[in-house]
């Protein structure tokens, strides 16, 4: 098993470098596809959220690159400075994206609901794990119930990297129609904001696989020191 995970870790490591190197060519890409309608991901996101009858979630800049997030405890749509400010298919669809997110806290949708409830188990987890996980391992033939903790514990980080694929998708199913319902985008544009959405999502694919191997990997180890 040890070679085994070996292998599977370093080929899904492979696989995340290259969705990763894609996920960014396809953004530098679309980047330079600039919107006939002359919309900023800012405005665009401030139009989808109106549309959806949201008045109490504010559109913020927040510093950094790829920092584009939802927050539903103060209800703002944090935008990174050049997808805020830009003018462009790749910024249209991470701000839309963003904005699905707020849809979802709005309406109530369940898988949002379960994720937010697992964030303060795994900011916890991300604390403690690792230094658990070694500990259990060092302490297998004296006190292996240390690594059933661990597992335990990795299985929250893993439950939520789970949950958050339909997240995700829904966010981004969410983005993708109502910027087509509403005429947002001509085909073109749309068909790259598409694209661009549809690459980030894989992050979540790659990062979710790879939290399931490494439970996996942690699981064989207790197995078998309780059978040596």
């Amino acid at each position: 098993m040890g070679m085994g995970y070996l292998i599977l870790a370093g080929a899904i490591m492979l696989f995340s470098w290259l969705v990763s190197s894609r996920l960014k060519s396809k953004f530098e890409h679309y980047s330079k596809l600039q919107l006939q309608n002359g919309m900023s991901g800012a405005e665009i996101a401030e139009k989808m959220l109106a549309d959806n009858g949201i008045r109490d979630v504010r559109v913020i800049s927040t510093p950094g690159r790829l920092t584009d997030h939802y927050n539903p405890a103060d209800k703002t749509v944090n935008l990174s400075e050049a997808v805020y400010n830009q003018r462009n298919a790749a910024a249209a669809a991470v701000a839309a994206h963003e904005c699905g997110h707020a849809v979802q806290h709005a309406v109530g949708y369940q898988w949002l609901t379960m994720r937010s409830k697992l964030v303060p188990v795994v900011n916890v987890a991300s604390t403690y794990m690792q230094w658990i996980l070694l500990g259990g391992i060092l302490m297998m033939k004296t006190f292996p119930q240390l690594l059933l903790v661990g597992i335990i514990i990795f299985a929250a980080t893993t439950l939520f990297s789970i949950v958050t694929l339909p997240v995700e998708y829904d966010a981004s199913n969410r983005a993708l129609a109502w910027l087509e319902n509403k005429r947002m985008l001509t085909p073109q544009e749309h068909a790259g904001a598409k694209d661009s959405l549809k690459w980030a999502a894989r992050t979540y694919v790659v990062a979710a696989l790879g939290s399931i191997a490494t439970l996996l990997y942690y699981v064989s180890i207790y197995m078998g020191g309780r059978r040596n």
